[in-house]
């Protein structure tokens, strides 16, 4: 269980004076692990976007039911997480090795700040293992080569891009990301994805303005894409039940779960 980097080797690129989303987005969930100027930016979206508050605990959410469903329902023992964020309370190893203490769970990120907090994420079971590696998506070669380490590629892999593919900002290349990422693993492996969208039917048309402000004052930038756009990334996958959703109402446990404009979906490699 250990950093591939050590925490101090990065704290020389923390920018403290621009609103950064994993702190942002921390923020907004009741974390701690932020700055004032995170906190107005933060605000400042929200006000403009009320819903962003709901978008980031459903998401929240949304991971908790899939890693459940894929740990204890479809024997998943290997999870790939690119793009974690800032550890909060029940991360991806924790329900896994809660289910499943021998599941083995590689982290992925390359914002200093979260390797600042990577020892807390390194806390797993004996009987499993977690990791953390810090790495860029923009090149899924270094992704999958340093979590080969840990991972056994000739097993399925669960691999998790929650709230990531929306700060790549070409379409092509985001979907060339995941298909390589894909065919790295083998039959019988997961992608689970979360997405911002501007889909008026998931109330996202609200998405134009807080993006365009977020752009503006924050880093890194990012986009919202229609459900056609974010159907593609799953392309050759099959879609689970109930396929590609709000991910607030992805097998909610209430029938009254709240539409928010942030696809969820699960898809299975043939």
């Amino acid at each position: 269980m250990s950093a591939r980097q050590h925490p101090s080797d990065v704290s020389g690129r923390l920018n403290t004076g621009v609103a950064h989303n994993a702190r942002v987005w921390n923020y907004w969930i009741g974390g701690k692990d932020h700055y004032e100027v995170d906190q107005q930016v933060g605000d400042q979206v929200s006000t403009m976007f009320p819903v962003i508050r709901d978008v980031a605990r459903a998401d929240r959410g949304f991971l908790g039911r899939t890693v459940r469903f894929l740990t204890a329902d479809c024997g998943v023992r290997q999870f790939l997480d690119i793009g974690t964020g800032l550890p909060t309370l029940d991360n991806t190893h924790e329900i896994a090795q809660r289910i499943a203490p021998e599941s083995r769970i590689v982290y992925v990120d390359n914002d200093p700040i979260v390797l600042v907090h990577a020892r807390s994420l390194l806390v797993g079971t004996p009987q499993g293992a977690t990791d953390y590696i810090d790495a860029d998506i923009h090149h899924p070669e270094s992704v999958m080569e340093g979590a080969s380490a840990t991972l056994d590629f000739r097993q399925p892999v669960a691999v998790m891009m929650l709230g990531i593919l929306n700060f790549i900002l070409d379409t092509e290349r985001a979907k060339d990301i995941v298909r390589h990422v894909m065919a790295s693993v083998p039959s019988g492996s997961y992608l689970v994805v979360t997405h911002p969208t501007t889909d008026t039917d998931l109330g996202g048309e609200g998405n134009v303005g807080a993006m365009k402000f977020w752009n503006e004052n924050a880093t890194p930038p990012i986009t919202a894409r229609s459900r056609a756009e974010i159907s593609a990334f799953f392309e050759g996958l099959d879609l689970l039940p109930p396929g590609l959703v709000s991910c607030s109402q992805w097998r909610a446990e209430t029938e009254s779960a709240d539409i928010t404009p942030q696809f969820g979906a699960v898809a299975v490699k043939p």
